[in-house]
């Protein structure tokens, strides 16, 4: 059966009925990055990089995110379970955790086609798309209001913490495509 988005909310919704959803959800998201070529040919006429609403509620938030070559964001937490599934290139993760009044680099995981991570409602972590010259495409599922949380983020070079802004993530997504563009045109860069 070809994948389609209006049954994968579905899904989701119905998972968040379960005793533990973020599992029920990890498995929902499983069986559709299992088929990374049907979610490319669906999502094919959305590469806008960034992201990208799918689904929002109160209690889920459904996001396509397209990273592009080479962009890192920011450590940053949810305050929410999430659920990230990779269906083309690479997301790698570092994690974070409070020691004090800072963060310190506690671990990290590489994430390739078809794997699904859960992350719990404390996780810290930052994202890079390692790969110079391909973006990754990727769902990410939230047990919550993505948008509408007060979370946290830290800067990337002083591990400052400050509000998390949904503008700020967009901005360095926009920023790495422009990277990204300005490296195709002069190679040399690269």
């Amino acid at each position: 059966m070809a994948f389609e988005i209006a049954e994968f909310v579905d899904a989701c919704k119905g998972a968040l009925r379960e005793a533990q959803p973020q599992l029920a959800v990890r498995d929902v998201l499983a069986r559709a990055t299992s088929s990374p070529r049907e979610l490319e040919q669906v999502f094919a006429a959305n590469t806008e990089v960034g992201l990208v609403p799918v689904h929002t509620a109160p209690d889920l938030t459904i996001l396509h995110v397209v990273w592009p070559p080479g962009m890192a964001l920011f450590p940053h937490d949810h305050r929410m379970w999430a659920a990230i599934g990779v269906y083309h290139g690479q997301e790698d993760n570092a994690f974070y955790r409070r020691e004090a009044d800072a963060i310190v680099a506690s671990g990290g995981r590489q994430l390739r086609e078809q794997d699904v991570l859960l992350l719990g409602t404390d996780v810290i972590h930052a994202v890079t798309n390692p790969r110079q010259h391909a973006f990754t495409a990727a769902i990410h599922v939230y047990g919550g209001d993505f948008f509408g949380t007060p979370r946290s983020a830290w800067t990337i070079d002083t591990l400052t913490e400050h509000a998390f802004d949904p503008d700020e993530a967009t901005e360095a997504f926009r920023t790495a495509e422009r990277a990204w563009l300005a490296r195709r045109r002069d190679p040399a860069d690269a």
